[in-house]
């Protein structure tokens, strides 16, 4: 390995940039530019940080960016009122409509006020006797409307254009016809409702929105028993699936939300079924679980963890036929992923556990699918060099072909070449294609990519220096003039600038490694290399360059850090022990 020397003062003189906003734009596809181009807001004459626009919105998604640039941008899930987060989740804009949008680029607060003909008023309502709540119109149904609201118990009615000309009520509640002149509408319970009305006829619903703070398994199988709930956790690509791995007992165990009886599910049927509310327990044999509940579609999933020595790969694809397997490495963070780089011929395949034919997977899909137990078909397997994974637990398995490439150069105006034309090419290492390096470079201040075969087709970027994990069609990398080592793995995209006195690397993929990415609460770091164990200080830096946690750590090999209180978006964490420096891109949700 070759070791990555990278002076503070340089990554110091980084985040010592300041930064000036000339233009705020939102961005999306509920606006007219869609994701590609930003409609600009109006600056205020009286706070420079005060933004506002009147514009039409679609129903769809927006964010708030800083000068046309993904570098700055703010994301919540709230609407129609939030405090957006630097790199937070798209807004969800709930109708189609004109609004007059405000957004305050220090705090982050954001309003979309809309205006419609039809709104709701009454001491139930949030505006009370005193100011109608507009209601969104529906984008087919001009006569329809809707809303989402937090409504205490009283009484609310529906009128137009907030005046009592034209009002409807009746007795009805959660739904009825109103009619105009009629009774306020009773409002019994207190909650979150979509609330729906029909001008046209004047029937109007009020549906209850239930919000699940937690998912949990509770039973006599599971670790709290009857008493205390065993919390599932929020998939962060899927806001409706909770999964979490236990070890259960033999018994029975049931779903609910909030840690509270009032909304559970059962069923009888193990190890998936579509459970229904109240339903009876579910019968759970003894074991480790992956277990999963979809609080939507109401389908769970008692997944078994099976304790295996060994999994391979295994058929007249593989180097050992059908007689012999070829192992796999069981990944350090989580049991149930495998993983192995091999050359493969024209066949078929199948994955199996501890060199025996009682644990096998196999399905009629390439280069990915989702493996049978026991009984699927053989993988179909066209000749090539492969990263393979396959997960144990859910027999999902990936077969993504190696590209080894001929070239890889360092391109732009920071370079020598000072240009965007032409490559300075990089040095590949002699036992592992994907590390390339630069032993000695003279640049210049400005900007540089890494790109391969000399085009454009395959390249690296990212907005960080000195280090970083660039991504294809990435941001250029800003460039600090000087003399300096140059290296890229171009598997994981990770690079570093440093001192030509570098001998050994910390970019290399098995180094360094940080799980799970995209992390939720914890962090988890594994660093092989010897020469960055110890004493270790650990920094997460925001897009912005800022410190938003700092916390010095001895790691002999793994370590853990909390980051449940960081807000979401991208991060680069930075490890260093006073000599060597490495940086890596890491995501955190919620």
């Amino acid at each position: 390995m070759q070791l990555r020397l990278l002076f503070s003062i340089i990554f110091c003189a980084m985040l010592s940039t300041t930064f000036s906003q000339t233009s705020i734009g939102i961005i999306g596809p509920a606006t007219p530019g869609g994701w590609d181009t930003d409609t600009d807001m109006v600056q205020s004459q009286d706070s420079a940080h005060l933004w506002s626009l009147t514009i039409v919105l679609n129903q769809g998604e927006a964010k708030f960016r800083q000068d046309n640039d993904w570098a700055v941008n703010w994301g919540a899930t709230a609407f129609p009122t939030g405090v957006g987060t630097q790199g937070g989740p798209n807004i969800p804009v709930a109708a189609t409509g004109e609004y007059t949008i405000t957004f305050n680029s220090i705090t982050g607060a954001y309003d979309f006020g809309y205006r419609s003909d039809i709104g709701i008023i009454g001491n139930a309502t949030p505006g009370g006797w005193d100011n109608d709540t507009d209601l969104y119109r529906d984008a087919v149904d001009t006569n329809k409307y809707f809303r989402i609201l937090n409504l205490t118990i009283g009484e609310a009615k529906f009128r137009k254009d907030n005046a009592w000309a034209v009002n409807w009520g009746a007795t009805g509640f959660p739904q009825d016809t109103g009619f105009q002149g009629g009774p306020n509408i009773p409002i019994p319970a207190a909650g979150k409702y979509r609330v729906d009305f029909d001008k046209s006829t004047g029937i109007y619903l009020f549906t209850e929105v239930i919000e699940f703070v937690s998912i949990g398994i509770i039973g006599s199988a599971t670790p709290g028993g009857w008493d205390t709930d065993t919390d599932l956790t929020k998939d962060a690509g899927n806001p409706d699936l909770w999964k979490g791995t236990f070890d259960l007992v033999a018994g029975e165990a049931k779903f609910r939300a909030n840690n509270a009886w009032a909304i559970n599910w059962g069923d009888s049927i193990f190890p998936i079924s579509i459970a229904t509310l109240g339903g009876p327990n579910i019968p759970v044999p003894a074991g480790r679980y992956l277990v999963s509940f979809n609080v939507k579609t109401a389908e769970y999933k008692f997944l078994l963890i099976g304790n295996y020595t060994s999994m391979g790969i295994i058929g007249n694809a593989t180097p050992g036929g059908w007689d012999n397997d070829t192992d796999m490495t069981q990944d350090p963070n989580d049991e149930s992923i495998w993983k192995v780089r091999l050359v493969l011929t024209d066949g078929e395949a199948k994955f199996r556990a501890d060199n025996a034919w009682d644990a096998n997977w196999g399905a009629g899909d390439f280069p990915s699918g989702i493996g049978e137990f026991g009984s699927g078909p053989n993988i179909p397997i066209p000749a090539g060099e492969y990263k393979i994974t396959f997960n144990s637990t859910t027999g999902e398995y990936n077969f993504e072909i190696l590209v080894v490439f001929q070239t890889v150069g360092l391109i732009g105006p920071a370079t020598p070449n000072a240009n965007w034309d032409v490559d300075v090419d990089m040095t590949k290492d002699a036992v592992n294609e994907s590390f390339w390096t630069i032993p000695s470079i003279v640049l210049t201040d400005g900007e540089a990519k890494f790109r391969a075969e000399d085009a454009w087709a395959v390249n690296w970027g990212l907005d960080a220096w000195p280090a970083g994990t660039g991504t294809q069609d990435g941001k250029n990398i800003p460039i600090t003039g000087g003399t300096y080592k140059v290296t890229l793995n171009s598997d994981s995209g990770d690079y570093a600038f440093g001192p030509t006195s570098s001998t050994t690397d910390l970019l290399q993929s098995n180094s360094i490694s940080v799980a799970p990415n995209p992390a939720k609460d914890v962090m988890n770091i594994t660093i092989e290399a010897a020469e960055l164990q110890g004493d270790v200080q650990v920094i997460l830096f925001n897009t912005l360059g800022q410190r938003v946690l700092e916390q010095n750590m001895n790691i002999q090999q793994t370590a853990s850090i909390n980051v449940a209180g960081i807000v979401p978006g991208k991060y680069t964490l930075h490890m260093t022990n006073g000599k060597y420096i490495v940086g890596k891109s890491v995501v955190i949700v919620k």
